[in-house]
């Protein structure tokens, strides 16, 4: 278990440093001249030199990349050429209100769609099975933007049962909190619900007709036992990676629904930045965004393990 650990440990070095790279060449790529952007089009080109060298946006490319990386590794993402806030300090809390909207939505999903998913299998052929057939294709062929705009229109413009922008912190008002959340969260989770209720019924299915669950019934033992102390932690197995990459979806898509109900995270400043072509703020949440999806898969890895001895010497 433990050289499974550092060895995935290891490998996230090479893929952020990959990442970094990347995201640095595309935004000098773009067309958006951020020092333009911030003098007006009026600015002399004497302006918008002498502010780009105090910028250091004059230097070559690979020295504003060395240089950024060596901040970076110290913990400094830079500073937003707009606000002149650390990047840091400015990414912290639109990270925490994203992870929070997408774990609120990865939740929901899991409510639903391992119950879902068990059911199914367990009835496998009957109305109940045909059901969540329906289910299922209906949450994979609707997109979370499409839902999340229908669920705002009717629950909270049309009805007024939740607010229809903005964003509460729990420790001002826990129940508000909890009410701006769930109409984005379960936007968000009903393909991922979807999703798993599929892998699960799949995998159930396929512990069901297992000979070790025929040697339980031949000993006499009760098929809800059966389902509940054997089936249900073998069939979660390849569940766990499903989740994993659900869990990066989730992220991703959280950015585009932040912006529907105008939740002040993550997104929002992702998006603000690629518009205004504020470079540190988009490197350094392209950054954390990959920094998120490398950590779910890391423990995802390690529940694997726990779950699955076999992996544990790999």
């Amino acid at each position: 278990m433990r050289q499974l650990v550092l060895t995935r440990l290891l490998s996230v070095l090479p893929i952020l440093l990959a990442v970094s790279l990347l995201t640095f060449m595309l935004t000098r790529m773009t067309s958006t001249d951020p020092v333009v952007q911030l003098l007006g089009p009026g600015a002399s080109a004497a302006d918008v030199a002498e502010y780009a060298h105090k910028l250091g946006l004059d230097l070559p490319l690979y020295q504003q990349f060395l240089n950024w990386l060596g901040d970076a590794v110290r913990g400094n993402l830079g500073v937003s050429l707009y606000t002149a806030l650390p990047v840091a300090s400015t990414l912290a809390t639109g990270v925490s209100v994203t992870l929070t909207l997408a774990l609120s939505g990865m939740t929901l999903a899991l409510l639903m769609g391992i119950p879902l998913g068990i059911w199914g299998a367990v009835r496998h052929g009957s109305w109940a099975d045909r059901l969540l057939s329906v289910f299922v294709s209906s949450g994979l062929a609707i997109p979370s933007i499409w839902l999340a705009l229908l669920l705002s229109l009717a629950f909270a413009v049309k009805l007024q049962w939740f607010q229809v922008v903005g964003y509460t912190p729990f420790s001002q008002d826990p129940v508000e909190w909890a009410r701006g959340l769930l109409l984005p969260a379960f936007a968000l989770s009903v393909h991922t619900a979807a999703v798993i209720a599929r892998q699960m019924r799949s995998a159930m299915i396929d512990v069901l007709r297992s000979s070790y669950v025929h040697a339980l019934r031949a000993r006499g033992i009760p098929q809800r036992l059966i389902i509940r102390r054997y089936a249900i932690r073998n069939a979660l197995v390849p569940v766990l990676s499903v989740m994993a990459i659900q869990m990066s979806v989730l992220v991703g898509a959280s950015i585009a629904v932040e912006r529907i109900f105008a939740i002040p995270a993550l997104g929002t400043l992702l998006i603000d930045s690629v518009v205004r072509g504020d470079f540190p703020v988009l490197q350094g949440a392209v950054v954390v965004i990959a920094t998120i999806v490398l950590v779910v898969n890391l423990v995802t890895d390690i529940g694997y393990g726990l779950i699955n001895p076999k992996v544990r010497a790999h």
